[in-house]
């Protein structure tokens, strides 16, 4: 089965993008639309992750509510309790959270750091590939 380590080292060179808490939303979907990313890491000024800032938060904690993207700073929509996985995890493992939690986005950490992220089209891409393998090894092992 295929770990987050896995993961990591194939996608050793995907860029871990981050924002401070401090800008506005619309500075935030702005580079979200650049990245093409649909989350993205809110730090502090000391560059420590104090939460995650997604597309979902967007529509409903900002248009919902009638905010003003540029009027409201991310610390006070972002989602501040992270959900995290480390490089030990498993893909079957992180599409149960994702499904329990109802999150799209996992932050990995190492030593309290994030070094990676991965998304449910990147769980669902990897289980897809895990099937198609298991699909040929049975259909080999009918036929031999």
């Amino acid at each position: 089965m295929f770990k987050i380590d896995d993961f990591l080292k194939i996608n050793k060179n995907r860029k871990i993008w981050t924002i401070l808490k401090d800008q506005n939303v619309r500075q935030a979907l702005i580079l979200m639309s650049e990245k093409n990313i649909g989350a993205i890491i809110v730090v502090d000024n000391n560059n420590d992750h104090v939460g995650i800032f997604s597309e979902r938060d967007y529509a409903r904690k900002i248009i919902l509510k009638g905010k003003n993207s540029k009027d409201t700073l991310l610390e006070e929509v972002m989602t501040k309790e992270l959900i995290t996985i480390t490089k030990d995890y498993k893909i079957d493992q992180c599409m149960q959270i994702m499904t329990e939690k109802k999150i799209r986005h996992l932050p990995i950490l190492e030593n309290k750091k994030i070094v990676g992220i991965i998304s449910i089209g990147d769980v669902l891409k990897i289980m897809i590939e895990e099937q198609k393998e298991l699909i040929n090894h049975l259909q080999k092992y009918i036929t031999s």
